[in-house]
């Protein structure tokens, strides 16, 4: 991977936490994609400015170091991967320089040329520390640009250094000689700091951290947040899923008027526009979700949250590093697999690719909302502490599924976490929009790809074949039993495997729809939405614009609804708990050394989905829930 003819490749190189992300959006802004960096299973950003061609390489703390994101970034530097950069671009945080020193000591010594980042200016300044550029550019033999990347300042001036960057002329330490490298970076902090270190202002951080860090109180304000988040999630993306619904509807209604009677007019209509309206219409959700992560993040907040959860993983034999794949789990269970490489020890790691299913991904959220909805209709503050607490149920479920692997076919003890508190900051607007932007293409290219096609499929395998003309619509002979009802659909061949199927899925609730929705979502849990409504569209009532109402409102065969409570409640616990990604379960045998683990995934998690379902069902219609 090169830049365009007469452009230039350039590695962006630093430690965690020193800004390379908001400098990336400075530079690249919506020119971004997310992809896997070239002969490696790391993801990484690749941006483009103008003809130069910018990849954020992952946070390494230093070249030397025997761990994955160091071999990457080191091997990308010598030119042992396809990305073959011309340039590096250096970050250093200015609030922390001589930490960043060390690593600068290696990656100046590579013979490519390079420039130096310096961010974080704001920051260092309010703690009293001025940098002065030109010195600390004479110390390191390159270009020293200062950049405020939230602020848009610097974009220019380092974009015209990266274009005339040379190899690095300065005298350097051997990198393999701690003393040595220690004593240069003591007399760089000397020449290019002239201002004492101030502490103001790291009174109230210090406050923040006894609180957030806390063993009782870090842990109840970290369940307050969440609790907030996913409230702010069902209060506010109400509207914008009314005018997604409605759009859809009228598209609906003209392209049912446009074209002629038909199975083309009814593929369209039910299936294309119907279907996809089904997903789409979450995306509020999914927005919402992302902007407020990211924002807690850019804050300083979940590095925090990190420490306070590795007391916790430590009693059910996880290491701390498990935090991060758990807590990128949540967006997509393939990279939390993926980055479990991360973890040093085998067995750690093999017991996170393990559990790291169970936690919620983006992929749950539109049938928690669609099934809380029914659940708890015009309840925001109820719906939103029952959306927390799938994530907690999910959290809870990988937490002892943990304990028992590490104590049965994993054991040994976890290696503690070592973890830099990052300085507390305003989040970024600006980076939070871009997370949005990035996650909500990704959603619309699966919706308009995979989704599409299994909506394309499952019209087809609902709507045929359709029942004889002779045919009784009460009495129907299926290969699994003599069926009544009303439905033409059950003649269908979706309504043949539902029924094939449903006998496994009747404890728990579920009738034959129900039963094909489920089947259909181990390709992608999100098509189950579409699956719905796709089942249950109306042929005659296409001006319809309410899919989610559609849902609710569908009945069985027997003409009971065909969600009532206590069923949305069992296959709210099923879906909160099943492996239903047939993705993840094909890397978790390509990382995890072996298909036998991903077997054992997929049988443990629905093993355990399919219980505590039949729990939850028997529960609700003891409570009344019918």
């Amino acid at each position: 991977m090169q830049a365009g003819l007469g452009g230039r490749s350039v590695a962006m190189v630093g430690q965690p936490n020193v800004g390379k992300t908001t400098l990336f959006n400075l530079l690249c802004g919506l020119r971004a994609q997310t992809a896997n960096i070239p002969g490696t299973t790391f993801e990484a950003r690749v941006g483009s400015s103008g003809d130069l061609t910018v990849m954020d390489l992952p946070g390494a703390w230093s070249l030397s170091l025997s761990v994955p994101e160091s071999d990457v970034v080191r091997d990308c530097l010598a030119g042992d991967t396809d990305f073959q950069p011309d340039v590096m671009l250096l970050v250093l945080d200015a609030s922390n320089l001589s930490r960043g020193l060390h690593l600068a000591a290696e990656v100046l010594a590579v013979d490519v040329p390079c420039v130096v980042a310096l961010t974080k200016v704001d920051v260092a300044r309010r703690r009293g520390l001025e940098i002065d550029p030109d010195r600390l550019a004479s110390w390191l033999g390159c270009p020293v640009i200062p950049t405020a990347g939230r602020k848009g300042r610097g974009r220019s001036e380092l974009v015209a250094a990266i274009r005339t960057a040379a190899v690095p002329t300065a005298s350097l330490p051997a990198a393999d000689d701690p003393a040595a490298v220690e004593q240069w970076a003591n007399g760089v902090v000397r020449e290019s700091i002239p201002t004492p270190n101030s502490e103001s202002g790291g009174r109230i951080g210090h406050r923040l951290d006894m609180a957030f860090t806390h063993p009782v109180l870090g842990i109840a304000t970290f369940l307050l947040i969440m609790a907030g988040l996913f409230w702010t999630i069902f209060e506010f993306a109400g509207v914008p899923m009314d005018l997604i619904e409605q759009i859809f509807g009228h598209v609906g209604g003209w392209v049912g008027a446009v074209l002629p009677e038909g199975a083309i007019r009814d593929l369209m209509v039910d299936g294309v526009v119907g279907g996809l309206a089904g997903t789409v219409v979450f995306l509020p959700q999914i927005i919402l979700l992302f902007f407020l992560i990211a924002i807690l993040e850019d804050t300083g907040y979940l590095a925090r949250a990190a420490f306070v959860m590795d007391r916790v993983l430590r009693r059910f034999g996880l290491p701390g590093q498990a935090f991060v794949p758990m807590l990128s789990a949540h967006a997509c269970a393939i990279p939390a697999v993926m980055s479990a490489r991360l973890v040093p020890d085998r067995r750690d790691r093999i017991a996170v690719i393990l559990v790291a299913p169970f936690l919620s991904c983006s992929a749950r959220v539109p049938v928690y909302v669609l099934l809380i909805g029914v659940l708890f209709h015009d309840q925001p503050v109820v719906a939103g502490l029952v959306f927390a607490g799938c994530y907690a149920l999910g959290i809870t479920a990988a937490l002892l599924s943990s304990l028992l692997v590490r104590r049965t076919l994993l054991k040994g003890k976890s290696r503690p976490m070592v973890l830099e508190l990052p300085a507390y900051q305003w989040p970024s607007i600006r980076t939070a929009l871009l997370v949005c932007w990035d996650r909500s293409l990704l959603f619309l290219r699966k919706a308009g790809t995979v989704i599409l096609a299994m909506v394309i499929v499952l019209w087809w395998l609902s709507s045929y074949p359709k029942p004889p003309e002779h045919a009784s619509p009460t009495t129907i002979d299926t290969p699994a039993a003599q069926v009544e009802t009303a439905n033409p659909m059950a003649w269908s061949f979706a309504g043949r495997i539902g029924r094939a199927v449903q006998p496994v899925f009747e404890p728990i609730g579920l009738d034959w729809k129900l039963t094909v929705g489920v089947m259909t979502s181990f390709a992608a849990r999100e098509v189950f939405v579409s699956t719905m409504a796709v089942l249950v569209a109306d042929n005659e009532d296409i001006d319809d614009p309410k899919v989610i109402q559609r849902i609710e409102q569908a009945t069985r065969d027997d003409g009971s609804p065909m969600l009532g409570r206590a069923t949305a409640a069992s296959l709210l616990v099923f879906f909160v708990l099943a492996m239903q990604c047939l993705p993840t379960l094909a890397v978790t045998a390509r990382e995890a050394g072996g298909w036998k683990w991903a077997f054992l995934q997929f049988g443990w998690m629905t093993g355990v989905a399919w219980t505590a379902a039949w729990i939850a069902y028997r529960i609700a219609l003891a409570a009344g829930w019918s």
